[in-house]
C-alpha cells in the first residue's frame, strides 16, 4: 500500500484506505454506473478521487461532487475485481455520512430522502403507509392507478408487489422439525416482512425440512442497512446495538436473512461495533454466524428423486456475491433439483438497480440497469429467475411484467417451497 504524501484536512473517509487503489482501472466494467455513463467520476477509481480531495481540502462539497457519490449504488462489484482488495464499501459509506452531516441538499431532495428514512425501517409505518393501496387494489383500481400517475410515480408504484393478495407459494402440509438440529435466526427484515413474507416463512420452512430448527426472531429491528447506505450512521449503529442483543440472546448457531443487504450488515457489526465497550465481542461472535440459505440447504438436504420441470437462471444479488462471497451454492442447489434445466445469465453479478432504496431515490439509473439486467434474463428463455435478495425480486419483477415476459422473478426461498410442493403434488 502506498503511503499517504500529505495529512487529510477533513475526516472524510478512513484515509489511508484510499491509498490502496493503484488506479489500475480494472474495476471499471465492473462498475455498474460506469458501464451506463462511461463517465470517470461515476466509477470507483474517480469516486476515489472525490474522496481523496475532499479529505485534503482540494475539492469543496459542491452539488456535482454528491451527485457522483449519489450515483453509486453500494454493490461493491468493484472490491471482487479490485486486485489490490481495497474496501471500497467502507468508503463509499464514511464519504456519504460526511456529505450528509456537510451538505445542503434540495428541499425536494430532503424531502424523498427523509420518507425512505423515516417509513422503511419500520415496519408498522411502512403498512400504515400501504393501507389505502391495498384498498386502492381490493377494489380493483389499480391498474387505474398506475395509469393515470405521472411517469416517476407510476414507476415507484409497479415495484410493489401484490398488496391484497400476497404470495401463496408454500410448501404446505410441513410438520417437520429437529428439535436437536442446529438453530437458525431467520431475520426478517424491515421491508421484507411487509412486502415479502413469503419468503420469510418459506426460508423457515425449507430449513426445517432440512434438519434446523428456527430461532424465535422477536424483537429484531431493521439491520441498519439502508442508513448506512444513505449516510445515517447513528442509526445504523443504534440499530446494530440493538439485533446484537437479540440475536446473542437466541443462541442461534447461523444467521440468515431474505435481503442481502441484510445479511452483508449483519456480517459487518464485528467492525461497526468494534469499539463498543459492551458488545464489542458478542458483535464479532455475531458476525461470523452470518451464512446464506443455499449453503445450510447443502450442507443438510437430502436428494430427491421428484422432478419439477423447469428452465431457471439466476441472478446474483449484488451483497451476497460481493460481500459474503456467496456464488457457487446457490447454483449448486438449483442444479440439484431434478428436472430444473439450469441456465447461466449474461452479466449475473451486474447490479439490477435495486440497491436498497436506490431505485426510489435514482430512479433513471435504476431503470437503466433494469432494462440491461432484463433484457439478459429474457434471452435466457428461463421460466424462473432466482435470486436470494427480496429488493433485486421487487426490480427485476417490475421490468418483466412491463415487458409482459414469461420469465418470473423469484425469491430462492419461494422457489424451494415450489419445488417442493411440486414434488409433493407428483407424489400423489
Amino acid at each position: 500500500m502506498a503511503q499517504p504524501a500529505v495529512a487529510p484536512v477533513r475526516d472524510v473517509v478512513d484515509y489511508e484506505l484510499l491509498f490502496d487503489c493503484v488506479h489500475c482501472g480494472l474495476c471499471l466494467e465492473a462498475c455498474p454506473t460506469y458501464t451506463v455513463s462511461r463517465t470517470e467520476m461515476d466509477s470507483p477509481r474517480g469516486r476515489i478521487y472525490l474522496m481523496k480531495a475532499l479529505a485534503e481540502d482540494r475539492l469543496q462539497v459542491n452539488a456535482d461532487v454528491v451527485r457522483h457519490l449519489d450515483l453509486c449504488l453500494g454493490c461493491r462489484g468493484c472490491e471482487t475485481a479490485c486486485p489490490s482488495g481495497i474496501h471500497y464499501g467502507a468508503l463509499i459509506e464514511k464519504a456519504r455520512d460526511y456529505v450528509e452531516h456537510n451538505y445542503r441538499r434540495s428541499l425536494a431532495d430532503r424531502i424523498k430522502r427523509w420518507a425512505v428514512g423515516a417509513i422503511f425501517p419500520y415496519p408498522s409505518r411502512l403498512r400504515v403507509v400501504l393501507a389505502p393501496l391495498k384498498m386502492v387494489e381490493l377494489a380493483g383500481l389499480r391498474p387505474f392507478v398506475e395509469r393515470v400517475l405521472p411517469r416517476a410515480m407510476r414507476e415507484w408504484l409497479q415495484l410493489l408487489p401484490p398488496l391484497a393478495s400476497p404470495s401463496t407459494i408454500t410448501a404446505r402440509n410441513s410438520h417437520a422439525t429437529n428439535s436437536n438440529g442446529p438453530s437458525v435466526f431467520v431475520h426478517p427484515g424491515c421491508v421484507a416482512q411487509v412486502l415479502a413474507d413469503s419468503a420469510n416463512r418459506n426460508s423457515e420452512t425449507v430449513l426445517k425440512e432440512a434438519g434446523y430448527r428456527i430461532a424465535d426472531a422477536r424483537g429484531a429491528v431493521c439491520c441498519g442497512a439502508l442508513d448506512l447506505h444513505s449516510g445515517n450512521r447513528e442509526r445504523a449503529l443504534e440499530f446494530a446495538r440493538a439485533n446484537v442483543r437479540v440475536l446473542n440472546a437466541s443462541g442461534a448457531s447461523a444467521i440468515v436473512s431474505t435481503g442481502s443487504g441484510c445479511s452483508v450488515a449483519i456480517a459487518e457489526y464485528g467492525h461497526l461495533l468494534k469499539d463498543d465497550p459492551e458488545l464489542a465481542n458478542a458483535a464479532r461472535e455475531i458476525s461470523a454466524r452470518v451464512t446464506d440459505l443455499s449453503s445450510l440447504i447443502l450442507k443438510a438436504t437430502q436428494s430427491r428423486n421428484e422432478k419439477f420441470d423447469c428452465t431457471v437462471t439466476y441472478h446474483d444479488a449484488c451483497h451476497l456475491a460481493h460481500g459474503l462471497g456467496v456464488r457457487e451454492s446457490p447454483r449448486k442447489l438449483l442444479r440439484s433439483i431434478p428436472g430444473a434445466r439450469f441456465v447461466e445469465l449474461e452479466e449475473c453479478d451486474l447490479c439490477c438497480g435495486s440497491a436498497g432504496s436506490y431505485n426510489l431515490t435514482e430512479p433513471e439509473m435504476a431503470r437503466a440497469l433494469a432494462e440491461r439486467k432484463a433484457d439478459n434474463i429474457i434471452a435466457t428463455g428461463a421460466d424462473y429467475v432466482v435470486m436470494a435478495n427480496v429488493g433485486c425480486q421487487f426490480q427485476i419483477d417490475a421490468e418483466l411484467r412491463r415487458r409482459g415476459a414469461k420469465t418470473r422473478a423469484i425469491h430462492l426461498a419461494d422457489f424451494l417451497a415450489l419445488a417442493l410442493r411440486q414434488q409433493r403434488s407428483a407424489k400423489r
